[in-house]
């Protein structure tokens, strides 16, 4: 495919990584030429100093033979500009970056009308995945499919879980509700395993399971960690990402305690957060914390500007009881480290975004794509097509390559789980985790 980017910041540079290693033609237009040089030294694409919004400029990159345009700069009016002039110009696919989330839910303006075939918000990408991380306090990792139908949980293992020194195998025979097994990392290692039935879990793997809805209540039986019913939320920063979680918490009844080190702000707040108590403080303050009582909160969420200041006062809400942390970090070379700090989760929301346009990339229909946290591995949701390759037999006939892990297929609204003797048929939801070199083999399996 030939792909253009505008914007070489952190989202369009994360993106270009990714795609770079699939042997995609990408195009990268920025008018800094600190960060072009940077991505000439780092990447394999080609670059182009200019405004992106210029006729002119995209013409030179070959607009018209492209097949995307990603629009990811700093200021989302550039971004709808760039996507409406691009389609103009005849890019086959166009999506853009927004601040403004209302533009998300409008039924009044169509705006693939004007050139926008879809539009990503990072703040709501970041917002979602919090909200669904709250909801499973015993896990470090949480997506969610065709609605929680299906779901991939990530947790890491205690030395009092039960599974410890037991193969896949042995679980599967010991604990009688449905589940899989897709994905163990071992501490100190970079490399993930797909598990087989003779691999053995030991103490600190981080371990990922696809469930079914039916099973979610059970699952933590495999972990040791008790389910803990959130009520009580303190919330570290004031900005849209803090704005958005908070009026959610409230939605759900939650009892929901924001810091928020300007002041002025703080009268803002308290008058569109309804049902939040707004302190005015700063966030690094131990005692203040231990003065809005951090020590009875069920969830920490640090989500202010400062990636350092997200992490330690999590880290601190750790040290004091606290069920649930989850950071938000703007330095991705931080997002590999969270549990061996000690923070259950760190966020990126450069990440979640490059993520939900790569799937935009995807041969195949691929309908969710989630990054699993300190994971090189994808998890994919295909819709199953007619006359795919993944149909034609039972899955113990398929012979797959030994780089994936189907975990699953929703089919009618309801989950099943793909064992040997499973058929997957045209029509059914199928979630699949693949580590990067096997997405070519996953593609052609799914390809009709």
């Amino acid at each position: 495919m030939k792909i253009i980017i505008a914007g070489a910041g952190e989202i369009g540079y994360h993106l270009a990584k990714l795609l770079s290693m699939e042997a995609h033609d990408i195009y990268v237009i920025d008018l800094n030429s600190q960060r072009l040089n940077h991505m000439n030294t780092h990447l394999d694409v080609f670059t182009k100093k200019g405004d992106a919004a210029s006729i002119e400029v995209l013409k030179e990159v070959g607009i018209g033979e492209a097949d995307l345009l990603v629009a990811v700069t700093e200021f989302q009016n550039t971004n709808l500009t760039i996507a409406g002039i691009g389609k103009k110009l005849g890019v086959k696919k166009t999506i853009a970056r927004i601040a403004n989330t209302e533009y998300l839910k409008t039924k009044e303006i169509n705006f693939s009308d004007v050139g926008i075939d879809y539009m990503i918000s990072p703040e709501e990408l970041a917002a979602n995945e919090i909200e669904i991380l709250i909801k499973e306090t015993a896990f470090n990792d949480k997506f969610e499919f065709e609605k929680g139908a299906l779901s991939v949980l990530g947790a890491k293992l205690s030395q009092d879980s039960p599974i410890l020194g037991l193969t896949v195998q042995e679980i599967k025979e010991k604990y009688k509700f449905e589940f899989i097994v897709i994905a163990v990392k071992h501490e100190n290692s970079n490399d993930i395993v797909i598990p087989r039935g003779n691999t053995v879990f030991e103490e600190n793997d981080q371990v990922y399971f696809s469930i079914p809805r039916e099973s979610i209540g059970k699952i933590n039986l495999l972990v040791d960690k008790t389910i803990v019913g959130v009520k009580d939320v303190m919330i570290i920063g004031g900005g849209r990402i803090g704005q958005k979680i908070a009026n959610r918490f409230c939605s759900k009844n939650l009892r929901v305690k924001m810091i928020e080190q300007d002041r002025e702000k703080c009268f803002d707040l308290s008058d569109s957060l309804k049902n939040t108590l707004v302190v005015n403080g700063d966030g690094r303050d131990i005692e203040l914390l231990e003065e809005e009582s951090l020590d009875t909160m069920d969830a920490f969420v640090a989500v202010s500007g400062s990636s350092e200041t997200n992490i330690m006062t999590s880290l601190v809400a750790k040290s004091k009881g606290v069920k649930k942390t989850i950071a938000l970090v703007e330095n991705m070379n931080y997002m590999d480290i969270s549990q061996n700090i000690g923070v259950d989760t760190l966020i990126n929301k450069k990440v979640l975004a490059a993520s939900a346009i790569f799937r935009h990339v995807r041969k195949g229909k691929v309908l969710a794509l989630a990054n699993l946290h300190n994971v090189e591995a994808e998890v994919l949701e295909f819709f199953v097509r007619r006359h795919s390759a993944i149909t034609e037999n039972k899955i113990k006939d398929l012979e797959l390559p030994e780089n994936i892990v189907l975990g699953g297929v929703v089919r009618q609204g309801v989950a099943h789980m793909t064992t040997g003797d499973f058929t997957i048929q045209p029509g059914d939801r199928a979630i699949v985790l693949c580590l990067p070199e096997a997405i070519p083999q996953v593609e052609k399996l799914f390809n009709s």
